[in-house]
């Protein structure tokens, strides 16, 4: 049986794509940058070291490999950087990509993902385009201080609604993409069932945490402030204020049916997943 490649393979949507492949009887060869970590995957997972800015890690990575789950660094802020490895994802026959991509990446050229989607059509790769919505998980890790510190979603998105979705969801699609036929050259647009505003996101996680959280609208400027002063570099701080001016104008909260297609059931609401990681937003007082 020929191995998965799996890049990103420790982070929040990589770790749980490999979950899913292993839970479908999948050989996964797991990208990672420092192998040899307790990471209670078995042997069914084959860790490889991987860096994409370093090509002399690609043949170990790609040899006896069929198919590729491909996702784009957060830190990094230049994806052309992965242009050199998708070049020799051509060269050692990859029968199938599935990227990570977000959604509106189709038609946006302002988000990275636009061009990589360009980047692997012209590759000749069989691709597989997964373009999902706003992760549930990213109140849990970018606004997590904000919310356990302050009190507060901020985020400058104004009274535009946001469709949100659970990153677990996401990785069961990617499994079914990878596993079953049907989807090569296929672009899915994958989003929850609902779209809210950040000052219900506020309500729900105030009634999940059992304290008052709220919603100040900040502006941009207030945003990039804060995020300057919370570390964050320029890059992170303008990707991240696009998206926000995405969802303020009202163009993060369409939804689509197909992740239900995908997984063969509804999506998670924001409430359930808000109600089971509800410890991860308690107090250090608490």
């Amino acid at each position: 049986m020929s191995a998965i490649l799996v890049t990103g393979s420790t982070g929040t949507v990589g770790a749980l794509v490999v979950a899913e492949l292993l839970g479908r009887d999948q050989q996964v060869r797991a990208a990672v940058r420092q192998p040899g970590r307790e990471r209670g995957w078995g042997a069914a997972v084959s860790e490889i070291r991987f860096d994409f800015e370093d090509p002399s890690t690609f043949e170990a990575a790609l040899t006896g490999v069929s198919s590729v789950f491909l996702m784009r660094p957060p830190q990094m802020s230049d994806p052309k950087k992965m242009r050199p490895f998708i070049d020799a994802m051509t060269t050692y026959g990859i029968e199938q990509v599935a990227f990570l991509s977000v959604q509106g990446a189709g038609s946006n050229p302002f988000v990275p993902h636009h061009g990589m989607e360009q980047y692997l059509k012209r590759s000749g790769l069989s691709c597989t385009f997964l373009r999902p919505s706003f992760f549930m998980q990213n109140l849990a890790t970018t606004h997590r201080a904000d919310i356990c510190d302050r009190d507060e979603v901020f985020v400058p998105a104004g009274r535009g609604k946001t469709n949100f979705i659970d990153a677990a969801d996401v990785a069961e699609a990617i499994a079914v993409v990878l596993t079953t036929p049907g989807h090569l050259g296929k672009a899915y647009e994958l989003t929850g069932s609902e779209a809210v505003t950040y000052t219900k996101v506020a309500e729900v996680l105030s009634w999940a945490c059992g304290r008052r959280i709220t919603y100040p609208s900040p502006s941009a400027r207030e945003f990039k402030s804060r995020m300057k002063a919370s570390g964050c570099d320029d890059d992170f701080v303008s990707v991240m204020g696009s998206i926000y001016l995405i969802a303020k104008v009202g163009l993060a909260a369409g939804t689509t049916d197909e992740l239900q297609r995908l997984i063969g059931r509804s999506p998670t609401t924001l409430r359930e997943w808000a109600q089971r990681n509800a410890d991860c937003f308690a107090c250090a007082a608490e």
